[in-house]
Order: structure tokens, then C-alpha cells, then sequence
């Protein structure tokens, strides 16, 4: 079996939506999650529940978790259009993972791993998205 780019980037895209789900959970649960509550430098629960957590009323990770289930969706099919998409897209959702890590680092002052494992996915699946496309636009040329 031959591992592709598009591989890759399906397997970010799933692990954006699991992460996505988690922060949601995390974002309306009534307690404190053990597993990403570590101390002041690393609070997603902090995170979660901040003023930073939604816009207008709906919850950043409501926006991940759609936005990862339609790169999902746009992958499984190979298509030039659908390919340019993803590339627009994710490089959207990463400029946004971007500015909400530099709200945790400069005006939170603290870190969601959740966060973080989700601005890794969105960059992969930019990267490999970027290679597809210039890839097929060179094939395409030649």
C-alpha cells in the first residue's frame, strides 16, 4: 500500500475533529478535565471557557469541528477544485489557529494541549494540501 500525501492528511483531519470534540466538551463541561487541567502554564479548561471561546455565542471548537469534517469530506475525493479548497480553507483555519495561540500565549497566558495538537493538525494539512496542489499544478503543466 502506497502512503500518499492525501493519506496524511485525512489522518489530520481526524485527529482535528477528536481534538475539536474534546475541546467542546471541554468547553461546556461543568467540571474540571483531569486530563488537560495540569497547572497555570497548561489549563484547557481555562482556555475553553474564556471570552476567547466563541463567536458570537458559538464555540471556536463548534468552528474546528466543522471545519475539519469539511476538509475530511473534500479529501476523500480527488478533485482539482476540491484540492484548491482545502488549500484555501485550511490555510484560513491556520492564519485563525495562529491568532488563537498568540491570544494564549500573550493574553491568556496560558496553554491548551488540545489547542496546541489542533494548530499542528491544521498546519500538516495546509503543508501537505500546498504540496498536492503544486504538485498537481506542475503535472499539470508539464
Amino acid at each position: 500500500m502506497k502512503i500518499t500525501a492525501r493519506f496524511f492528511i485525512l489522518f489530520f483531519c481526524a485527529c482535528g475533529i477528536g481534538l475539536s470534540t474534546a475541546s467542546l466538551r471541554s468547553h461546556y463541561a461543568a467540571s474540571a478535565t483531569d486530563y488537560c487541567d495540569i497547572n497555570q502554564m497548561f489549563n484547557c479548561d481555562l482556555v475553553n471557557r474564556s471570552t476567547f471561546s466563541e463567536i458570537f455565542g458559538v464555540p471556536v471548537a463548534l468552528i474546528g469541528l466543522t471545519g475539519y469534517a469539511i476538509l475530511f469530506a473534500a479529501t476523500m475525493k480527488r478533485n482539482r477544485a476540491l484540492a484548491n479548497l482545502r488549500l484555501y480553507m485550511s490555510s484560513a483555519g491556520l492564519v485563525f489557529a495562529l491568532y488563537l495561540a498568540y491570544i494564549e500565549a500573550h493574553v491568556l497566558r496560558t496553554w491548551c494541549l488540545l489547542c496546541i495538537g489542533s494548530l499542528i493538525a491544521i498546519a500538516g494539512i495546509t503543508l501537505l494540501s500546498a504540496v498536492e496542489v503544486s504538485r498537481s499544478r506542475m503535472t499539470h503543466l508539464a
